[in-house]
């Protein structure tokens, strides 16, 4: 996934999660936050962001913010992107195969799932989540509450248990990582919704992230923890 325009700022504040002020060539801009979660340890005072610049648009801002500096570590924020990158990897074999078909955005029973495609005869929904929460190299999902999260790992067990194959797809928007846990803490529901939709069959993937400035894309496999002695 490439971004055409990046430019280099400063973060300012977050008034709320739609938008942050930031200093953009010396002048204070409004920017949209491509990332509704609460992202309190990326979006620090005077923390390097990277913004895409899309002037002329119609909205209020012409400036996204996708990425950020953590300390040395360059993290994509953009909200779109799991999905994006995800889909790349599928369409060029990244699972060992090419599927057949694939159709974003699917709805099955009372869920609306990511991706459904289809692969040597099989038919199968997928699940994605950006993964943005980094600490010591550990990373975790998510850093609030999501009732919606927990609803898509239900959704997927119930899938498998219909005979599709089912995948919660973890895409950390980073890279350079030891491992991924569900953030027991924050949300102990969707932790267990996951180990509970894996224990159905359901595959539990994650992927970190090569990002570039202008650019994310889909590096290689990282470990899943999901053993609650970890807290």
């Amino acid at each position: 996934m490439k971004y055409k325009n990046i430019k280099e700022g400063r973060f300012l504040e977050r008034p709320n999660r739609f938008i942050a002020f930031c200093e953009v060539d010396g002048e204070v801009q409004r920017c949209h936050v491509k990332n509704t979660g609460r992202c309190r340890e990326l979006l620090t005072p005077d923390a390097k962001v990277f913004l895409d610049y899309r002037p002329g648009s119609q909205r209020k801002t012409d400036y996204d913010l996708i990425g950020v500096m953590k300390n040395e570590r360059l993290i994509n924020m953009d909200s779109s992107a799991p999905n994006a990158v995800f889909g790349e990897y599928l369409a060029e074999g990244g699972l060992g195969y090419v599927p057949d078909y694939i159709k974003p955005e699917c709805t099955y029973g009372n869920s609306r799932f990511d991706f459904y495609f289809e692969h040597d005869g099989k038919k199968c929904f997928a699940e994605v989540k950006g993964v943005t929460l980094e600490e010591n190299g550990v990373v975790r999902f998510p850093d609030a509450p999501t009732e919606r999260g927990r609803k898509h790992m239900l959704g997927l067990a119930e899938c498998q248990n219909q005979g599709f194959e089912a995948m919660a797809v973890l895409v950390i928007q980073m890279e350079n990582v030891k491992y991924f846990e569900p953030n027991f803490k924050t949300d102990p529901n969707f932790a267990e919704s996951l180990i509970e939709a894996q224990k159905a069959g359901v595959k539990i993937l994650a992927f970190d992230c090569s990002v570039q400035r202008d650019s994310i894309k889909i590096k290689e496999r990282v470990s899943v923890k999901l053993e609650r002695d970890l807290y």
